[in-house]
């Protein structure tokens, strides 16, 4: 069995770096050993993640993806969730979250009549977090767009402002041939801000 952490930040590189503290300590009490840190800067809403994916892709029968919390999985529709548990089921990959405590016991080895009820049990609670974690994504968009919405009648809403210095940087980078994930692990930029600046640069060249 090997322990594979996967760790999504949509933003900052720093969540992902509180969330492997924890998720190595948590490792460290029960005696086991992680054997590879897969960090994704994308959306839990989407089901494009290269580094779930790969991660799905290393994974032997039984080994176990650590997550911190549930939400770092999914905050996907019902329907991507249905796909993504039928690809871990498929793999028979077990997932552990910390804040699922039903999930712990998937880290040692137990009789098959227990291990089958836990594995219940931990798939009907994954589907309930699951859900808790799609409704609080849905609600926090919709409060967003009434306060755009909002903003915008009475004339106040002027956009996300652009960091100018931060994608200079990041299209210096791209232009001396760094990688995207060199890039995102320096920067702590998500893949769409990432496409778009490459898509820029590729233009400046064009135009020069």
């Amino acid at each position: 069995m090997f322990v594979r952490a996967y760790l999504r930040a949509s933003t900052a590189e720093q969540d992902a770096s509180r969330a492997k503290a924890d998720l190595d300590a948590f490792a460290s009490e029960r005696g086991l050993r992680i054997a590879a840190y897969y960090v994704e800067n994308e959306s839990g809403a989407s089901l494009h993640r290269p580094e779930l994916f790969r991660l799905l892709s290393d994974c032997h029968a039984g080994d176990v993806l650590l997550i911190e919390q549930v939400d770092r999985l999914s905050r996907l529709n019902a329907q991507d969730w249905e796909n993504l548990k039928r690809e871990l089921q498929a793999r028979k990959v077990r997932v552990v979250a910390l804040d699922l405590p039903t999930s712990w016991m998937m880290t040692s080895a137990t009789d098959e009549m227990t291990a089958r009820m836990m594995d219940a049990l931990n798939g009907m609670m994954l589907d309930m977090l699951a859900a808790i974690a799609r409704k609080y994504y849905t609600d926090r968009r919709r409060r967003q767009q009434q306060g755009i919405k909002k903003l915008k009648a009475e004339g106040g809403y002027k956009g996300r402002k652009e960091d100018v210095e931060r994608n200079e940087a990041i299209m210096t980078m791209l232009r001396r041939g760094d990688s995207w994930n060199h890039v995102i692990a320096a920067t702590g930029c998500s893949r769409s801000t990432l496409a778009r600046l490459a898509q820029r640069v590729r233009e400046s060249k064009e135009a020069a």
